[in-house]
């Protein structure tokens, strides 16, 4: 069959996206181009067959403007007659290029295609885009009057609903610095790890976290503007049970089936089924929940079918109340820990996750693992893989 299969994923360690932090004095042009250069060199591909480079990033602004995946292509040094182009979806743009990656393999578009994504949110901070600009206009204040909220607001929002306490999302938050930490310990991430110079360990996590040391920090939106409106809110989202601004770059080889058999290289997973859905953009954050249950639904498959499952941890309350609404297997849920701990570099986390979770499959024998990311603006992408 037309399989569309991952050969390899690789990501970079993360750094703290704040000046200073281990990645920060690399050019995000630069963070691409070393996992796409360890992509190649880690599969022996010649680079020549490669039909499409798709990246993911999020503020395309200043040093991260002007197509960032074309430029980073040819820092890499892969040929010049290699195309290339960059997506946004917020937080799921590099799963979305997954996505266009493994379909256009699927619809028989490509034989070879590169999927990634980067993020130096030190060098380019969240918001960067948008500074000072008006990014509504007039037609969709009609139909919000009240105006959009922050992502933090809606994290809030989820919590009260859900009824969420404070010591439940710290309790969460412990977790996956304590998995991440022993994932690192054991070696667990070295093989999906490319070093930018001497770094290779993720700065991000922090082994000694506790629920008691996460419980003395302030919650972190009280003083937003369009938070007042909303009576209901407990005001229980600090930076402990968010995730870190990160940076960061990730990138998957994608191939057909007779591709990688006539090449002589050896699949890691297939890809199985897509989803992707809209959601209400005010509780920006529950799209999780709809588009894994469509994931599911075209993948004939059930939540207690999957063998690992990666929720991104933009905040606490979107894994918790995700497992929650699909009567998911907490064991199984980031078992390796998740961007609370390993941080959040926008763009890239989406071929993150599908690193870790190739990586984990493998380590556990799994069969399927499935993947989400909430995504600004209410939306969701889902994805299940299949391990070879």
């Amino acid at each position: 069959m037309n399989d569309a299969v991952i050969i390899d994923v690789v990501r970079t360690a993360s750094g703290k996206g704040k000046p200073g932090g281990a990645l920060s004095s690399v050019h995000p042009v630069d963070l691409l181009a070393g996992v796409l250069q360890a992509l190649i060199e880690r599969t022996g591909l010649d680079p020549a067959l490669v039909d499409d480079v798709i990246g993911g990033c999020v503020s395309q602004a200043g040093e991260q403007a002007f197509n960032i995946t074309r430029t980073a292509l040819l820092a890499a040094g892969l040929p010049e007659s290699v195309p290339a182009t960059t997506v946004d979806r917020q937080c799921g743009s590099s799963q979305q290029a997954v996505h266009f990656a493994a379909q256009g393999v699927l619809a028989g578009a490509y034989d070879v295609v590169i999927a990634c994504g980067v993020e130096s949110m030190s060098r380019v901070p969240m918001g960067y885009t948008a500074q000072g600009q008006d990014t509504a206009g007039v037609l969709l204040g009609r139909r919000y009057p009240e105006g959009l909220i922050p992502q933090g607001v809606s994290a809030e929002l989820i919590a009260a609903r859900w009824k969420l306490d404070r010591q439940e999302l710290d309790t969460f938050s412990a977790r996956s610095h304590q998995l991440a930490a022993a994932t690192a310990a054991a070696g667990g991430f070295d093989r999906e790890i490319v070093a930018v110079g001497d770094h290779r360990v993720d700065e991000t996590v922090r082994p000694g976290t506790t629920v008691e040391g996460l419980a003395a920090l302030k919650p972190a939106f009280t003083g937003v503007p369009a938070a007042g409106r909303f009576l209901e809110i407990g005001w229980h989202i600090t930076p402990g049970n968010s995730s870190p601004f990160t940076d960061g770059a990730s990138a998957a080889l994608i191939v057909s089936a007779p591709t990688a058999q006539r090449l002589g290289l050896r699949p890691r997973a297939r890809f199985h089924s897509f989803a992707v859905t809209g959601s209400d953009p005010v509780l920006m954050l529950t799209g999780v929940i709809p588009a894994t249950q469509k994931v599911l639904a075209r993948a004939g498959l059930s939540i207690d079918d999957i063998d690992a499952y990666e929720v991104n941890e933009a905040f606490a309350p979107v894994p918790l109340v995700w497992q929650q609404e699909l009567a998911a297997d907490p064991d199984k849920l980031n078992p390796r820990g998740g961007a609370i701990a390993l941080g959040h570099p926008l763009g890239a986390s989406g071929t993150r996750l599908l690193t870790t979770l190739v990586n984990q499959l493998e380590a556990t024998g799994g069969r399927y693992g499935l993947q989400t990311m909430c995504e600004g603006g209410g939306m969701a992408n889902a994805t299940i893989i299949e391990r070879i």
